[in-house]
């Protein structure tokens, strides 16, 4: 059994796309490498184990989620390991390139990787001067290099040629070295998709279309040209871990993690101060029935993420739920971004029982489309040439919305599809026909998006069940590729 496997466990977020990992240091201590602000599943592998975290190591100022290190440092006495260039304002072992840290056995030795960020480090473990593996944040990851335009566009070149020499001196450890990287799939700091979020040095060198980049040029072009658009909350996040976020259980200004039920007086006060309702039940139960000016955003693994991109963290939040929803993890999914002011929730059926106004979202499936698009067909067919003109002129399909990011929406959508990602949604309202069918890949996303133009004044918002695939199975068409 390798180390990876008996001392060093993975603990990923899937939502937000990250790992964090748990390294058992032997004697009853572990060293906690990127660790967020939720540490419940940190908490039970260390519990699992008899481990007490005496070091966390952050590898950079995060942009989509709050580090947990100094909760860490507070609640279990863990020595905070980190950059000495990201200057954080709280107690930390600051750390250079070539520094180590004497674990007990085993060394942590800071390498300078600076391009996601510019105070990056990898940390290199070692067991004597054989290479253990490399924690690489997001610098190397899977099949890519984290994104470098995070500070601002107009340094993403000057940081994706910084990410081109931390990798290059990255791939300078031993082929068999383990890459354990921070960022993976579904993570917004542009890791692709695909299943595996470790990896090793030599796997890289031969299958990394980065690393197989002939020049520092071609390297840039790669990189940058791959960036697509990321939640508007990376903006902030930066700068409160650099001041360290606030300790959980000991500031009374912090919510429980168990948020109160309100009344509807409460409710309607918190309105009209200028609340944000946020509407967390599954997508039919929204489409069913809810308050209106409701966001709705079932509660999903990715449900932080779209409550990142789509609302101020500044405003009171109500969440509506429905029965059995997990409050827990609504609290925790809201404070791992630093969304802090949750003002309690709404169970949809006190509004329902109080004869509250209620919106409503027609729900389409693919096969229902397909239906009519051959009976409006035949019709046409079967009529005359005047008829057909008549009939043609009024559109046979209602227009489609394609709320998905454009690389998804490149790889195959529905012709003649309006393309507007979510997260531009808001400020193109307008720009959306009346009437459209909206959609993503599944339906949850779609609904948010219906809830926003539903919020801008759009009638008859419909959503597609489903997503592209569905309607070329029910249709038997193909999808569209590229923009």
């Amino acid at each position: 059994m390798g180390f990876a496997e008996d001392h060093l466990t993975p603990l990923v977020d899937e939502g937000l796309g990250n790992s964090a990992y748990l390294v058992d240091l032997g004697h009853g201590g572990a060293l906690a490498v990127d660790a967020g602000r939720d540490l419940r599943t940190l908490h039970r592998a260390a519990a699992r184990r008899g481990l007490t975290v005496a070091y966390a190591a952050d590898t950079h100022l995060h942009a989509d989620f709050l580090s947990g290190a100094v909760q860490l440092a507070h609640d279990e006495g863990a020595t905070v390991l980190a950059s000495a260039a990201g200057r954080r304002a709280f107690p930390h072992r600051a750390m250079a390139d070539g520094d180590e840290v004497d674990l007990g056995g085993l060394t942590l030795r800071a390498l300078a990787t600076p391009g996601h960020t510019d105070e990056h480090l990898s940390f290199l473990l070692l067991d004597g001067a054989r290479e253990l593996g490399v924690f690489t944040g997001g610098s190397l990851i899977v099949g890519s290099a984290a994104r470098t335009d995070l500070l601002g566009a107009d340094r993403a070149e000057e940081l994706a040629r910084a990410q081109y020499r931390s990798l290059r001196r990255l791939t300078e450890l031993p082929d068999a070295t383990p890459v354990w990287p921070t960022h993976g799939a579904g993570s917004f700091c542009s890791a692709p998709p695909g299943a595996e979020r470790t990896t090793t040095i030599g796997a890289q060198k031969r299958a990394n279309p980065l690393l197989g980049a002939p020049d520092e040029d071609t390297f840039v072009r790669q990189l940058l040209g791959s960036l697509g658009s990321y939640p508007a909350y990376f903006d902030r996040l930066a700068e409160v871990n650099r001041r360290g976020p606030a300790i959980l259980g000991a500031d009374p200004g912090l919510p429980s993690l168990s948020i109160p039920s309100l009344s509807l007086p409460e409710v309607r006060r918190l309105m009209a101060e200028g609340a944000q309702l946020v509407d967390v039940r599954p997508v039919a139960d929204f489409a069913a029935g809810h308050l209106p000016g409701a966001l709705s955003n079932p509660l999903r693994d990715q449900f932080a993420t779209w409550l990142g991109w789509l609302l101020p963290d500044d405003v009171p939040l109500v969440f509506v739920t429905g029965p059995g929803q997990d409050l827990a993890e609504l609290t925790w999914q809201a404070l791992k971004i630093g969304y802090e002011r949750l003002a309690g929730h709404l169970p949809m059926a006190s509004w329902v029982a109080d004869g509250g106004e209620q919106q409503r979202v027609e729900l389409i499936t693919a096969d229902r489309i397909a239906k009519e698009h051959a009976a409006e067909e035949y019709a046409v067919n079967e009529s005359t040439a005047e008829d057909r003109m008549a009939k043609a002129r009024p559109a046979l399909r209602r227009p489609v919305l394609d709320i998905r990011q454009d690389a998804e929406r490149a790889a195959g959508h529905i012709p003649g599809a309006v393309g507007i990602e979510l997260g531009d949604l808001v400020a193109r309202t307008a720009d959306v026909p009346a009437g459209a069918i909206v959609h993503c890949g599944h339906g949850e996303r779609a609904m948010t998006a219906a809830s926003l133009l539903q919020r801008a004044g759009h009638k008859d918002v419909a959503v597609l069940a489903g997503g592209p695939a569905d309607w070329a199975r029910a249709t038997g068409r193909p999808l569209v590729e590229g923009a």
